[in-house]
Protein backbone atom coordinates (compact mmCIF):
# COMPACT_ATOMS: atom_id res chain seq x y z
CA UNK A 1 0.00 0.00 0.00
CA UNK A 2 2.48 2.68 0.73
CA UNK A 3 4.47 1.78 -2.02
CA UNK A 4 2.03 1.77 -4.61
CA UNK A 5 0.57 5.39 -2.75
CA UNK A 6 4.21 6.82 -3.93
CA UNK A 7 3.77 6.49 -7.63
CA UNK A 8 0.06 8.31 -7.34
CA UNK A 9 -1.13 11.49 -7.94
CA UNK A 10 -1.28 13.43 -5.49
CA UNK A 11 -5.85 13.84 -5.05
CA UNK A 12 -5.22 9.80 -5.71
CA UNK A 13 -3.04 9.77 -2.91
CA UNK A 14 -4.85 11.31 -0.42
CA UNK A 15 -8.04 9.06 -1.35
CA UNK A 16 -5.68 5.90 -0.75
CA UNK A 17 -4.23 7.12 2.29
CA UNK A 18 -7.49 8.70 3.58
CA UNK A 19 -8.98 4.92 3.43
CA UNK A 20 -5.70 2.99 4.96
CA UNK A 21 -6.28 5.68 7.92
CA UNK A 22 -9.86 5.45 8.60
CA UNK A 23 -10.18 1.85 8.58
CA UNK A 24 -10.57 -1.04 11.15
CA UNK A 25 -9.48 -4.36 10.09
CA UNK A 26 -12.00 -6.81 12.25
CA UNK A 27 -11.05 -9.74 10.12
CA UNK A 28 -9.77 -10.50 6.33
CA UNK A 29 -12.76 -9.39 4.09
CA UNK A 30 -13.73 -11.72 0.90
CA UNK A 31 -16.50 -9.41 -0.13
CA UNK A 32 -15.69 -6.52 -2.77
CA UNK A 33 -18.01 -2.53 -2.45
CA UNK A 34 -17.63 0.22 -5.00
CA UNK A 35 -14.51 1.30 -4.70
CA UNK A 36 -15.79 5.07 -4.94
CA UNK A 37 -18.11 4.68 -2.38
CA UNK A 38 -15.42 3.70 -0.12
CA UNK A 39 -12.99 6.66 -0.64
CA UNK A 40 -15.88 9.13 -0.80
CA UNK A 41 -16.62 7.80 3.05
CA UNK A 42 -12.65 7.46 3.77
CA UNK A 43 -12.70 11.06 2.56
CA UNK A 44 -14.76 12.32 4.94
CA UNK A 45 -14.07 10.44 7.69
CA UNK A 46 -10.55 12.43 7.26
CA UNK A 47 -12.18 15.60 6.44
CA UNK A 48 -14.59 15.74 9.10
CA UNK A 49 -17.79 15.76 6.54
CA UNK A 50 -21.37 14.97 6.44
CA UNK A 51 -22.25 12.52 4.17
CA UNK A 52 -25.83 12.16 2.51
CA UNK A 53 -26.88 8.81 0.77
CA UNK A 54 -29.71 6.34 0.18
CA UNK A 55 -29.41 3.26 2.26
CA UNK A 56 -31.50 -0.14 1.95
CA UNK A 57 -31.76 -1.90 5.16
CA UNK A 58 -31.56 -5.79 5.60
CA UNK A 59 -35.63 -6.08 4.86
CA UNK A 60 -35.43 -3.95 1.57
CA UNK A 61 -36.53 -0.71 2.97
CA UNK A 62 -35.36 2.53 1.78
CA UNK A 63 -34.54 5.97 3.35
CA UNK A 64 -32.37 8.62 2.87
CA UNK A 65 -29.43 9.22 5.46
CA UNK A 66 -27.35 12.20 6.72
CA UNK A 67 -24.68 11.04 8.39
CA UNK A 68 -21.04 12.50 10.27
CA UNK A 69 -18.92 9.46 9.28
CA UNK A 70 -16.15 8.26 11.97
CA UNK A 71 -14.49 5.12 10.84
CA UNK A 72 -14.66 2.07 8.44
CA UNK A 73 -14.67 -1.28 9.70
CA UNK A 74 -13.52 -4.11 7.94
CA UNK A 75 -15.12 -7.67 9.18
CA UNK A 76 -15.87 -11.31 7.90
CA UNK A 77 -15.81 -10.46 4.31
CA UNK A 78 -17.80 -7.14 4.23
CA UNK A 79 -16.97 -3.00 5.12
CA UNK A 80 -19.34 -1.35 7.75
CA UNK A 81 -19.87 2.04 8.28
CA UNK A 82 -19.74 3.74 12.10
CA UNK A 83 -20.84 7.58 11.45
CA UNK A 84 -23.35 9.15 13.74
CA UNK A 85 -26.83 9.63 12.44
CA UNK A 86 -27.74 13.70 12.34
CA UNK A 87 -31.72 12.56 12.08
CA UNK A 88 -31.75 9.73 14.93
CA UNK A 89 -29.04 11.36 17.29
CA UNK A 90 -26.97 8.63 18.17
CA UNK A 91 -24.19 6.10 16.30
CA UNK A 92 -25.61 4.01 13.62
CA UNK A 93 -23.79 1.16 12.00
CA UNK A 94 -24.17 0.46 8.22
CA UNK A 95 -23.45 -1.61 5.88
CA UNK A 96 -21.07 -0.33 2.80
CA UNK A 97 -22.98 -2.51 0.41
CA UNK A 98 -26.25 -1.66 1.32
CA UNK A 99 -25.17 2.15 0.93
CA UNK A 100 -26.82 3.96 -2.78
CA UNK A 101 -24.24 6.13 -4.70
CA UNK A 102 -24.43 9.12 -5.59
CA UNK A 103 -23.02 10.31 -2.16
CA UNK A 104 -22.79 14.17 -1.79
CA UNK A 105 -20.61 15.59 0.82
CA UNK A 106 -20.56 18.33 3.24
CA UNK A 107 -20.34 20.48 5.45
CA UNK A 108 -17.45 20.50 7.58
CA UNK A 109 -18.39 19.47 11.05
CA UNK A 110 -16.74 19.40 14.73
CA UNK A 111 -15.35 15.53 14.80
CA UNK A 112 -17.46 13.32 17.12
CA UNK A 113 -16.01 10.94 19.08
CA UNK A 114 -17.96 7.47 19.86
CA UNK A 115 -18.10 5.94 23.55
CA UNK A 116 -16.14 2.88 22.93
CA UNK A 117 -13.67 1.79 20.17
CA UNK A 118 -15.07 1.64 16.72
CA UNK A 119 -14.25 -1.94 16.18
CA UNK A 120 -16.24 -3.24 19.61
CA UNK A 121 -19.26 -0.35 19.10
CA UNK A 122 -19.60 -2.16 15.11
CA UNK A 123 -18.93 -5.85 16.62
CA UNK A 124 -21.89 -5.23 19.06
CA UNK A 125 -24.13 -3.84 16.16
CA UNK A 126 -24.15 -6.49 14.54
CA UNK A 127 -23.62 -9.71 16.82
CA UNK A 128 -26.19 -8.90 19.57
CA UNK A 129 -28.04 -5.37 19.16
CA UNK A 130 -29.04 -6.01 16.00
CA UNK A 131 -31.23 -9.19 17.01
CA UNK A 132 -34.65 -9.06 18.99
CA UNK A 133 -33.22 -11.47 21.82
CA UNK A 134 -29.16 -10.22 23.48
CA UNK A 135 -27.61 -12.45 26.05
CA UNK A 136 -24.70 -11.56 28.54
CA UNK A 137 -22.97 -14.62 29.67
CA UNK A 138 -20.16 -15.79 31.48
CA UNK A 139 -17.85 -18.32 29.25
CA UNK A 140 -15.85 -20.64 31.62
CA UNK A 141 -13.06 -20.34 29.34
CA UNK A 142 -9.68 -18.15 28.99
CA UNK A 143 -10.53 -15.11 26.67
CA UNK A 144 -7.86 -16.51 23.73
CA UNK A 145 -9.46 -19.96 23.63
CA UNK A 146 -13.19 -18.14 23.18
CA UNK A 147 -11.98 -16.43 20.33
CA UNK A 148 -11.12 -18.88 18.60
CA UNK A 149 -15.09 -20.22 18.48
CA UNK A 150 -16.43 -16.96 18.27
CA UNK A 151 -16.01 -14.86 15.66
CA UNK A 152 -15.79 -11.21 15.64
CA UNK A 153 -19.68 -10.78 14.32
CA UNK A 154 -21.36 -13.24 16.46
CA UNK A 155 -20.46 -11.75 19.51
CA UNK A 156 -18.78 -9.57 22.22
CA UNK A 157 -15.86 -10.83 24.06
CA UNK A 158 -14.23 -9.24 27.43
CA UNK A 159 -11.60 -11.09 29.67
CA UNK A 160 -12.87 -11.11 33.20
CA UNK A 161 -9.74 -13.49 34.62
CA UNK A 162 -7.03 -16.17 33.48
CA UNK A 163 -10.04 -18.59 33.66
CA UNK A 164 -13.07 -17.12 32.39
CA UNK A 165 -14.79 -14.38 30.25
CA UNK A 166 -17.67 -12.52 29.12
CA UNK A 167 -19.89 -12.48 25.62
CA UNK A 168 -22.35 -10.43 24.32
CA UNK A 169 -24.23 -11.88 21.62
CA UNK A 170 -27.88 -11.94 20.07
CA UNK A 171 -30.04 -14.32 18.06
CA UNK A 172 -33.38 -14.23 16.42
CA UNK A 173 -35.12 -16.47 18.87
CA UNK A 174 -34.11 -17.28 22.47
CA UNK A 175 -34.35 -20.87 21.07
CA UNK A 176 -31.80 -20.25 18.27
CA UNK A 177 -29.78 -17.87 21.53
CA UNK A 178 -29.31 -20.81 23.59
CA UNK A 179 -28.35 -23.39 20.42
CA UNK A 180 -26.08 -20.74 19.87
CA UNK A 181 -24.32 -20.88 23.27
CA UNK A 182 -24.62 -24.79 23.42
CA UNK A 183 -22.68 -25.00 20.14
CA UNK A 184 -19.71 -23.67 21.48
CA UNK A 185 -19.20 -26.10 23.65
CA UNK A 186 -18.15 -24.59 26.38
CA UNK A 187 -19.35 -24.32 30.14
CA UNK A 188 -21.18 -21.33 30.56
CA UNK A 189 -23.25 -19.12 32.84
CA UNK A 190 -26.17 -17.15 31.93
CA UNK A 191 -26.29 -13.76 33.52
CA UNK A 192 -29.13 -12.26 31.40
CA UNK A 193 -31.86 -12.30 30.09
CA UNK A 194 -33.75 -14.46 32.62
CA UNK A 195 -35.82 -15.77 29.79
CA UNK A 196 -33.46 -17.85 28.39
CA UNK A 197 -32.64 -19.07 31.48
CA UNK A 198 -36.06 -20.67 31.70
CA UNK A 199 -35.44 -21.57 28.32
CA UNK A 200 -32.75 -23.24 28.47
CA UNK A 201 -33.69 -25.65 31.60
CA UNK A 202 -36.85 -26.04 29.28
CA UNK A 203 -34.41 -27.37 26.36
CA UNK A 204 -32.55 -29.41 28.84
CA UNK A 205 -35.33 -31.25 30.40
CA UNK A 206 -36.87 -32.05 26.91
CA UNK A 207 -33.21 -33.48 25.88
CA UNK A 208 -32.99 -35.37 29.00
CA UNK A 209 -36.38 -36.98 28.35
CA UNK A 210 -35.30 -37.93 25.29
CA UNK A 211 -32.20 -40.30 25.96
CA UNK A 212 -34.05 -41.73 29.05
Amino acid sequence: MAKLEQVLPTRLRRRANALHTFTVPLLRSAATVDAEVLTVIAGACRDSERVRFGYRNHIGEESRRVVEPHRLVNASGRWYLLAWDVDRDDWRTFRVDRIQPPLSTGPRVAPRTPPEDAGDVVRRGVSSDAYDYQARVILRVPLAEAEERVSALSGVLRPIDATSCELRTGAATLDMLAIHLVMMGFDFEVLEPAELVDRIRAMADRLGRAVR
